[in-house]
């Protein structure tokens, strides 16, 4: 019977050779996985072949509904009077320039008109609302001496003479229409389309095809002085859907940015490239199982493959340095799979649960958008536990790792065990300063500080948008100088805030309704942020100063039931529907930050709550600003509950691993240090917490806990066979602190990439996330063992400190 070979490292008693290894040893789990490689390895295989042709039938796209809070009140009320509304929520606004002289040019209109008529018979388009120079419903009034007067503001007998150029020219200019479809210095018109989600047979809108056509139509009639400027939703999303393409180009430089970095610290080919595929292993299977289970991918869920890879990558790293120590030392490479396995699954599963958490808590934000993120990130995670945890150490079971690497990776430990006199490597014997008292009384100190100094901070985060146009894209995009154009020469803008009004049946024309709806305009109209406003009280006036002859001196509402119903009868549909039951109020917004639609709606809920009775009711809210208010207040309130949650999750699952509170405490706090800097960053860069931010907030907290997990696991255990707090520190270093930082860098310098991106969003996310891989790293390598000095002594310094 021969004597097993052994190896003793970081206070283990490790077996060297297979023949001498129990294969019953280890808990179930283990057995279940080592004992069965080759048909864990075949498992993995089908189930990568089977989803990498479910990954063919994976769409990119987006949805206006996917987009809002559906069960906030303010939503709730514009759904339920949607039918009812000229809904400009999810409209087109198209101006149509001639800059070689004003819209009243034969040419101009013939341009105009065609593509009015090729915009009127596109799929999606709401036909009955569709508003430009060339359809009936745009119409001019005028006062004669047989009365007042009206029609289309292109006659039916237009035939492009001079005659019936300046007859258009005076019916724009009764029409009312001057800055609103018409710019105020005669140079351009807009085309409003007004689009529907699902058509009669139930199909959903294709917004990328939609935005393509939009852009053939464009390229079609832009020639000879006509520019086209177009905004709208459909068309940021179109453009989202075109630069997200790039996407691919950004993942292309994330894997070789980590396979380099991965390949110059391991020096081993199969190794590298074993934790790049199982990593990419893991963003097949999830883009598999998402038309699996019904899911696409849009805008917002783009990135979250990358993230997937990036956590992979984490993992992975950890347990091929693992198992590479091991084999350095003399292990056999299936042995070293083994005890690698055994050392790192509970800290690596936890980690893995806290990544999921991070991603769940978003279920919380009542955005659909939001919803399917969570779930779609949730699904890479529960992935990466086959391929990262389970798969990866089985193929290193077969592969190990170049003798030379596996002998490099352990170069300090044995020149400590053949000199004790060994000086440690710059890096690590900084790093060790911060278990000193001194050291670590500063460090804390200095993270308070930061502490304070960020919470002041933070506590000016802008809730929504902090830019005009779409801040999804970059300042100069097409769309945002298009949005310029818009802003700049129209009064009535492309934000709209729209303010509805309940009344009995057959009551919007009451005098009293008119009078409490001229009121709240009044009230709007004093607002910095708002530019104009319309109703149908503002049409009365007008109205009754035309039917008496023009005179001003009639301009207000009239007292007279009967002149009131004679107004509305030639008042336009989109203010009042069938049954004069429903008013609506439209304010036409500079912008859509945040602090513009916080006035907005402060202002009406104030006037509401003093005005509102049996017979009236002002609800908030619809327009595409009316919507983005409520998916900020939304934001505002899910920020809060978001962090509460995640925090409490990765608390408990801390608790669970470590049975130490303390050790929670050393795990969390910089955890919590970098969300709080993290916020302070959004003021300082402008970056308002919105739609595509939220997540990246909780995906820190998840992400980042990794760090900690790794290096409080050796660290714990370490003192635990009575090391004290350096030692203890120093050997988590060589385990699974080199990987830290190997991961934190590599991550950061990967998505910090995305600051190239076309898309402002994933510019700010690859801004936010960067800062927060870094972060989290230092914080593990730095505050942790600071905090570790006062919380978590070593036995010995405990008996001294008793003593």
């Amino acid at each position: 019977m021969t004597t097993p070979t052994t190896s003793k490292t970081q206070g283990e008693t490790l077996i060297r050779h297979l023949e001498d290894f129990d294969t019953s040893s280890g808990r179930i789990l283990e057995r279940a996985i080592f004992n069965f490689r080759p048909i864990i390895i075949l498992l993995c295989l089908v189930v990568t072949g089977i989803l990498g042709y479910q990954s063919t039938n994976l769409t990119l796209s987006a949805a206006f509904q996917k987009m809002i809070p559906s069960n906030h009140p303010y939503i709730l009320n514009f759904l339920d009077n949607r039918k009812q509304l000229s809904d400009t929520s999810n409209a087109l606004r198209i101006a149509v320039h001639n800059t070689k002289g004003s819209i009243f040019d034969a040419g101009y209109l013939e341009t105009l008109r065609q593509l009015n008529d090729e915009l009127f018979l596109m799929p999606g388009v709401e036909r009955p609302f569709m508003k430009s120079l060339w359809t009936p419903s745009v119409r001019w009034t005028g006062v004669t001496e047989e009365g007042l007067d009206g029609g289309p503001v292109i006659p039916d007998d237009y035939d492009g003479s001079q005659a019936s150029l300046d007859q258009v020219r005076l019916n724009v200019e009764r029409s009312g229409e001057v800055g609103q479809l018409v710019s105020g210095n005669y140079n351009s018109s807009v085309i409003l389309v007004p689009l529907r989600e699902v058509d009669p047979d139930g199909n959903q809108l294709d917004y990328h095809a939609f935005s393509a056509k939009l852009e053939e139509l464009r390229a079609k009639y832009q020639k000879d002085g006509i520019e086209i400027h177009i905004t709208g939703f459909a068309k940021v999303v179109g453009d989202l859907i075109d630069g997200l393409k790039q996407v691919l180009v950004f993942f292309a430089i994330t894997i070789a940015i980590a396979t380099v970095v991965l390949f110059i610290y391991t020096r081993c080919i199969r190794s590298t490239l074993l934790v790049v595929c199982c990593s990419l292993i893991a963003v097949v299977w999830l883009l598999g199982l998402l038309p699996t289970l019904g899911y696409e991918l849009d805008p917002y869920s783009i990135l979250v493959p990358f993230l997937v890879f990036a956590i992979g990558m984490s993992h992975g790293a950890q347990k091929m340095n693992g198992i590479m120590q091991d084999i350095g030392r003399g292990i056999h490479k299936l042995l070293a799979a083994r005890y690698t396995f055994r050392r790192l699954f509970l800290a690596g599963i936890t980690a893995l649960i806290s990544d999921a958490v991070g991603f769940a808590v978003l279920m919380v934000i009542d955005i659909p958008v939001i919803q399917d993120l969570a779930v779609t990130a949730s699904i890479g995670v529960a992935v990466l536990i086959f391929s990262n945890l389970i798969l990866l150490p089985v193929l290193l079971s077969y592969t190990g790792v170049a003798e030379s690497a596996a002998k490099r990776s352990i170069k300090a430990e044995l020149r400590d065990e053949a000199d004790v006199s060994h000086t440690k490597h710059p890096l690590w014997a900084f790093l060790d300063l911060f278990t000193r008292k001194k050291y670590a009384t500063v460090t804390v100190i200095a993270a308070i500080m930061l502490g304070i100094g960020g919470s002041v901070i933070s506590a000016n985060v802008k809730i929504g948008d902090t830019d005009q146009g779409a801040p999804e894209l970059r300042p100069d995009s097409r769309y945002n100088l298009d949005n310029a154009f818009m802003t700049a020469n129209y009064a009535t803008s492309s934000d709209v805030y729209v303010v509805m009004v309940k009344t009995e049946q057959y009551a919007c024309a009451h005098y009293d309704t008119l009078m409490a709806v001229d009121a709240l305009e009044q009230e709007l109209r004093q607002l910095s942020g708002v530019v104009t406003t319309s109703s149908l009280a503002g049409l009365a006036k007008v109205a009754n100063a035309g039917m008496n002859e023009g005179n001003l001196k009639w301009y207000g509402i009239p007292r007279s039931q009967g002149m009131l119903n004679a107004i509305i009868t030639r008042a336009p549909r989109e203010m009042f529907n069938q049954n004069c039951d429903l008013l609506t109020i439209f304010a036409y917004l500079e912008d859509h930050k945040s602090d513009t639609l916080n006035e907005v709606v402060h202002t009406v809920e104030a006037f509401a709550a003093q005005n509102n009775t049996g017979k009236f009711q002002f609800l908030n809210a619809a327009g595409n600003s009316g919507i983005e208010a409520a998916t900020n207040i939304v934001v505002e309130k899910a920020n809060t509950q978001m962090l509460l949650y995640v925090y409490s999750a990765v608390i408990i699952l801390a608790f669970i691993t470590f049975r130490s509170w303390r050790a929670v405490v050393c795990a969390i706090l910089p955890l919590m240090l970098t969300s709080i800097l993290c916020q302070a960053l959004m003021v300082w860069l402008n970056i308002g917490v919105k739609v595509a931010t939220l997540p990246v907030i909780a995906l820190g907290v998840g992400i980042g806990v990794d760090y900690a997990l790794y290096i409080l696991t050796v660290m714990k255990s370490r003192l635990q066979d009575g090391l004290s707090l350096s030692e203890a520190y120093y050997d988590a270093l060589l385990f699974t602190g080199k990987v830290v930082v190997l991961t934190g860098i590599t991550l950061g310098i990967a998505v910090a990439t995305w600051v190239f991106s076309p898309i402002k969003f994933q510019a700010d996310m690859g801004i936010l996330l960067a800062f927060m891989f870094i972060w989290n790293m230092l914080g593990a390598l730095i505050l942790l063992p600071a905090l570790a000095r006062f919380l978590m002594p070593s036995a010995s310094e405990q008996q001294q400190s008793q003593s």
